[in-house]
């Protein structure tokens, strides 16, 4: 009997094999334990960034309730605009009524450089599905208080935008599930295509089912280091998964956030609960410190198709990570085989079930 203890991010797992003893169940029981660790080694390299960062609340940067520092006073920290009603519960930004609009905005400008947003929210309405609209956007931009057609903020905008969309304009395309969460940096003189739904300048994003559901729906937002994420959490288990990953994307300092909201023919009510910002303390090379941004930029250029390098080499990435791990995986499974091969030439014996038994772990 072999007994297989092992510790991965922070629980123990024990695996107790049963094998009679023999100089192949050795070999065996070592090669399985040498796959588990490899696995294990790539899983713990996952989750680097909670061992080497810390975060901080940034309360001058943050909402919740009872949301106080949110008014038109000079000492308040946020402003609020358009048809937004403060509630106890929550921070109204449009009802389920046509043609609204509403936003919030920081009085203060941002210079952290490295942080995470963490956005509560709630979307839900009397429309049936795709008879609703429009959705909300999160904001860090140059500009502030301005009403327009990109979900209640202005186009042409410089900064950052995540759009959580949750109407279809764009009836000819059918690739995309709405609603969808995507995400746009602008420089002043890019327009947000609200007709293709943003497709022909957006960096990518992810289908997710965030109106009329159970829980309330959270999102993640990352800029760390000049890499973009979004996750989101909308089953209620606390539990982030991926949305978007995004390297070589470039934001100056100063800029203001924000959210905001827009009804048209169609309706929602687009509920803030609350709006969390951390600082992140990531080491950087001296090269990094010194690195001075004065226009929003990211690595991608965008073909007519509403294509982009980005995407490209983003999807390319993942695949040619996945299958590096896969062909590690095959490799050590050939390696054994050879030596069970030649093994059973030498008269030892081995288990029929053995020769495909690490191509299928390969593939878990």
């Amino acid at each position: 009997m072999a007994t297989i203890v092992m510790k991965l991010n922070g629980t123990i797992y024990t695996t107790v094999m049963s094998l009679p003893y023999s100089p192949a169940n050795k070999i065996r029981v070592s090669a399985l334990l040498v796959l588990i660790l490899a696995f294990a080694s790539i899983s713990s390299g996952q989750n680097a960034y909670e061992d080497n960062t810390y975060e901080f609340l940034k309360r001058e940067y943050s909402l919740s309730k009872p949301y106080q520092g949110l008014g038109s006073s000079s000492s308040s920290h946020w402003e609020f605009m358009g048809n937004t009603m403060i509630m106890p519960e929550h921070i109204r930004l449009t009802q389920d009524l046509q043609s609204r609009q509403g936003a919030v905005w920081s009085r203060i400008p941002c210079y952290i450089r490295d942080w995470e947003l963490r956005v509560q929210f709630k979307i839900h309405g009397e429309g049936k599905k795709n008879l609703n609209g429009d959705g909300l956007a999160i904001w860090l931009t140059k500009e502030r208080m301005q009403n327009g057609q990109v979900f209640g903020n202005t186009n042409f905008f410089t900064g950052l935008s995540v759009f959580v969309d949750t109407y279809p304009n764009d009836d000819k395309q059918h690739e995309r599930t709405f609603p969808f969460i995507s995400a746009m940096v602008g420089n002043g003189s890019v327009a947000y295509d609200h007709d293709r739904d943003g497709r022909s300048t957006d960096l990518g994003g992810c289908a997710a089912h965030v109106r009329n559901v159970e829980y309330d729906t959270f999102l993640l937002i990352r800029y760390m280091k000049n890499r973009l994420t979004v996750m989101t959490d909308i089953e209620g288990k606390q539990e982030w998964k991926d949305c978007l990953d995004i390297p070589g994307v470039r934001l100056p300092l100063g800029y203001y956030f924000g959210i905001s909201s827009a009804t048209g023919d169609l309706s929602d009510n687009h509920d803030l609960i609350s709006f969390k910002l951390y600082e992140l303390t990531v080491e950087r090379s001296p090269e990094e410190d010194q690195q001075e941004i004065t226009l929003p930029s990211v690595d991608y250029r965008v073909d007519p198709n509403g294509n982009s390098n980005n995407k490209i080499i983003h999807s390319l990435h993942f695949s040619i990570s996945y299958f590096t791990e896969k062909y590690k995986c095959l490799y050590l499974t050939n390696v054994f085989f050879t030596q069970f091969t030649w093994r059973k030439k030498e008269g030892a014996s081995s288990p029929p079930y053995f020769s495909s038994l690490f191509p299928s772990l390969c593939w878990l």
